[in-house]
């Protein structure tokens, strides 16, 4: 990272740069011959009472003493991978909103407050993409107010890392008293290598809807009721793979949530397609199943359906401790285009 200019370190950032990306070295010792830095890159946040706030493309919020800057400058947003498809925040946060759906929505604003009986923080969490239409505290407040009255426990969903994103907002939620509980990436890429994989699909059978034996297998489903099926058949054009287990046949298109039965397929998946977009979700394969290619063998087999249905480009989500399915996801060719979070009042 280079900060001279003539031989001199300057600090060319002002509190006026709040809300842009930069790049600052600081003094991390006691200064002298010895004195180490430490560089930070991210959104500068906020600049008060000489305590400079920097939020990272991770949503990690950094504060750093004005004193203790030694070099600082603006620089571009971070150019788009050149691997995988294009794709714009607004465009992506839309796609992902509509691939999961609550059974319950309200406005706030433009923001909306979803809820689905508790069934995942995704379809239980303000999305707040724009202005609410109320100072940013009244609107927390709301948030806090809305889930309450359901008997749910408030979250916001952010996302940091890519050019508009919403880095400012996190920290307006640290501010308020909101801290981070989950973070996940969201990754995308080209759909065709991923339907290209090599892969056996002939034992993957592909529905419209979850059977019980698919839905016996889907970790998330520890408390049944009439919103699961709900949410995780919401979506544009919706399919479900499985590999072993439920009734027999090859392809259904209409096999209800209380049918099939049996025992539990060996892997599972599950794919939204959305124009151009294929985003896959609830890819699990049974601990005694595993390294055999199967999560492989869903994802190419779901891959293709989408292929047929005019899908050129792909996404998913993959929470940041997952290291098994980032290393997975790493193989087919997909990038981390930005992070999302789940804050919540501490």
């Amino acid at each position: 990272m280079e900060f001279t200019m003539g031989g001199r370190l300057e600090v060319r950032i002002t509190p006026a740069d709040v809300g842009k990306r930069v790049s600052v070295r600081r003094r991390s010792t006691g200064g002298g011959s010895g004195a180490e830095f430490t560089d930070t890159v991210g959104v500068l946040t906020s600049w008060n009472d000489g305590v400079v706030a920097i939020t990272r493309k991770s949503g990690e919020s950094v504060r750093i003493l004005e004193s203790s800057l030694v070099a600082g400058k603006v620089v571009p947003a971070a150019p788009a991978r050149r691997r995988g498809p294009a794709a714009s925040f607004a465009e992506l946060a839309a796609v992902t909103a509509r691939a999961w759906q609550p059974v319950e929505s309200e406005p706030l604003g433009e923001w909306r407050l979803r809820a689905a009986g508790g069934f995942t923080r995704r379809a239980n969490s303000a999305l707040p993409l724009g202005d609410p239409g109320l100072p940013l505290g009244e609107a927390f407040g709301r948030v806090e107010q809305w889930y309450g009255e359901r008997g749910l426990p408030p979250y916001i969903q952010t996302a940091t890392g890519a050019e508009g994103t919403q880095e400012t907002l996190c920290a307006e939620l640290e501010r308020h008293g909101w801290r981070r509980e989950v973070s996940a990436e969201v990754r995308i890429a080209a759909l065709a290598p991923v339907g290209d994989l090599d892969a056996d699909v002939s034992a993957v059978r592909l529905t419209r809807e979850p059977d019980a034996a698919w839905l016996s297998r889907y970790q998330r489903f520890s408390t049944p009721g009439p919103h699961v099926p709900r949410v995780l058949g919401s979506g544009p054009s919706v399919w479900f793979a499985a590999v072993g287990g439920g009734g027999a046949g090859t392809e259904a298109s209409g096999a209800g949530a209380g049918s099939g039965g049996g025992e539990p397929p060996a892997a599972i998946g599950r794919c939204v397609v959305d124009g151009r977009w294929a985003g896959f979700m609830a890819v699990e394969v049974a601990p005694e199943h595993r390294r055999r290619g199967l999560a492989t063998a869903v994802m190419a087999a779901l891959a293709r359906r989408a292929l047929d249905e005019g899908a050129s480009a792909a996404w998913l989500q993959v929470e940041e401790d997952n290291e098994g399915a980032r290393v997975l996801y790493d193989g087919m060719g997909f990038a981390t285009h930005h992070r999302y979070h789940h804050f919540r009042p501490a």
